[in-house]
C-alpha cells in the first residue's frame, strides 16, 4: 500500500493535486485543508491512502496520519465510501470530529454534505471510541489568520489575489469566524468556475 508520497508538486485543483515522485505523476484526492497548505514547485509530504476497487485505484491525500488514519476508520463504517469520508474531512478535522462523537452531536455531523440525521446518527454510534478521545480542547483560530490561510490557498489554486480576497470576505461577512476548512470549501463555491 502507498502511505506516503513526497515530491514536487505539479498542480492543484480544487479537490486535487498531482505529485511527481521520481518523475511519476501521482495524482491524490485531497480535502480543502491539506490543498491549502500544498504549493506548486514546492516539494511536499503528503500521507495516503490507496484504495482498490474493480475498475481503479484512487489515492486519497492528507497533511498528517492523523487525518489519514481518522479516513480510514471513517470508511470502514457501513455506508461511508471514500467521497463522504473525504466530505467528513472537509469540514471537520480529526480532533473535532472526535469531540462531536464525544457529545453525541448529530447537528454537527449533519453539517458535512450528504449526511442526513439518521445517517449521522448511525456513524456516531458506529464511531463509538474507535477515534480516541480529542487530543486538545478545540479552539477557532484567529480570524485574520484563517481569512490569510484562505487567501493565499485561493491563490495557489490560480484565483487572483484581489478575487480571492472579495470572496474570503463576502463568506466572512455572511458567516461570521469558522474554520479554515469551512471558509475555504464556502469561498471556492463563491468563486464558482471563475479564475
Amino acid at each position: 500500500m502507498i502511505s506516503l508520497l513526497r515530491g514536487t508538486i505539479l498542480s492543484m485543483s480544487a479537490s486535487a493535486v498531482t505529485i511527481d515522485v521520481g518523475g511519476i505523476g501521482f495524482r491524490v484526492l485531497a480535502t480543502a485543508t491539506t490543498l491549502s497548505e500544498l504549493r506548486v514547485g514546492h516539494e511536499e509530504t503528503i500521507h495516503t491512502s490507496l484504495i482498490v476497487r474493480e475498475d481503479s485505484m484512487t489515492l486519497y491525500g492528507f497533511a498528517d496520519e492523523d487525518e489519514r488514519d481518522t479516513f480510514d476508520i471513517l470508511i470502514s463504517l457501513t455506508g461511508v465510501g471514500p467521497k463522504l469520508g473525504l466530505a467528513v474531512l472537509s469540514v471537520h478535522t480529526p480532533d473535532i470530529l472526535r469531540s462531536i462523537v464525544e457529545r453525541d452531536d448529530v447537528a454537527g455531523l449533519v453539517q458535512v454534505p450528504g449526511i442526513g440525521r439518521k445517517g449521522a446518527q448511525r456513524i456516531l454510534l458506529e464511531l463509538g471510541n474507535k477515534l480516541g478521545p480529542a487530543r486538545s480542547q478545540v479552539e477557532a483560530s484567529a480570524p485574520s489568520s484563517v481569512t490569510a490561510d484562505v487567501v493565499v490557498a485561493l491563490v495557489g489554486l490560480g484565483w487572483s489575489e484581489d478575487a480571492a480576497a472579495s470572496a474570503v470576505s463576502a463568506v466572512e461577512a455572511e458567516n461570521g469566524a469558522m474554520p479554515v476548512s469551512t471558509m475555504l470549501r464556502m469561498s471556492l463555491q463563491k468563486l464558482g468556475g471563475r479564475k
